[in-house]
């Protein structure tokens, strides 16, 4: 591992290079902060791909081109007169301080947990200068719906708004479910979204009650689902058969087969 003189001096040479881009490459030169924004949706997607992928040495890589981005953005604003890196780093270190009484304040020292301090976050950032009024509002709009369930009902915890025991979530998961299928059964489509909404926030609550994550658990469905499809068709091939004439039992019967091969 590096020394902090180290890491220091290679933060150091990113913002070198970055002031030599934007001097000497016309590309560089030309970006503003709204052209990099979707590079940047792309690259936190790479930084989570190789998390679930428990890739180390691919988690360091796209650490780094997101870093790359943080420093792209503060270079244009610097070049605006708006503000420069190391506003953004003492926004974040002064927000940080102020979280953690518990670490930086008066009640430094004071034995406290992780639930207690999770439990009662929402409520510290309620009391902060400039903070959100209100406890959704940082919640974007743009967020992908599984993420921003999960951020939601995180905060609702936060503000001490969750169910006693995580056992108690299953009946208000059966409850949507027959909604779900009552609404199908009337065949309203703005109900059956509706409700079909209220089934999937119930689920991912679920999964966040028992320390599962949504967006993970579900990517590792869709993988399972790539895995075994892929193979229905390469056997499906391979016999001279074509799925297009197949029944559904026959494409069943080829499917289990790559279940009981643990695909």
């Amino acid at each position: 591992m590096h020394t902090r003189e180290e890491k220091v001096a290679a933060f150091g040479r990113l913002l070198d290079i970055m002031d030599k881009l934007r001097k000497e490459c016309p590309w560089n030169a030309a970006q503003t902060i709204e052209s990099i924004r979707p590079m940047t949706e792309e690259e936190v997607y790479e930084l989570s791909d190789t998390i679930l992928k428990g890739d180390r040495k691919g988690t360091a890589k796209e650490i780094g081109d997101l870093l790359y981005h943080m420093v792209f953005y503060a270079r244009i604003a610097q070049e605006e007169g708006s503000f420069d890196i190391a506003d953004s780093l003492n926004k974040v270190c002064d927000k940080m301080v102020f979280r953690h009484p518990h670490v930086f304040g008066p009640e430094a020292g004071k034995p406290t947990t992780a639930k207690e301090i999770a439990d009662t976050w929402e409520l510290v950032k309620a009391k902060e200068k400039d903070g959100n009024k209100r406890v959704m509002a940082g919640i974007p709009d743009a967020m992908p719906a599984i993420l921003k369930a999960l951020s939601m009902q995180e905060k609702a915890r936060g503000c001490g708004f969750d169910w006693e025991q995580k056992e108690d979530v299953w009946p208000k998961v059966q409850e949507e479910m027959g909604e779900a299928k009552e609404a199908c059964e009337e065949n309203d489509l703005r109900h059956m979204q509706e409700e079909f909404g209220d089934l999937l926030f119930a689920v991912i609550n679920a999964s966040r009650l028992y320390g599962i994550d949504p967006e993970a658990a579900l990517s590792g469905a869709c993988d399972k689902f790539r895995r075994r499809f892929s193979y229905m068709e390469e056997e499906t091939l391979r016999r001279g058969l074509k799925l297009a004439d197949m029944t559904l039992a026959e494409m069943d019967a080829i499917w289990d087969e790559g279940k009981a091969k643990g695909l």
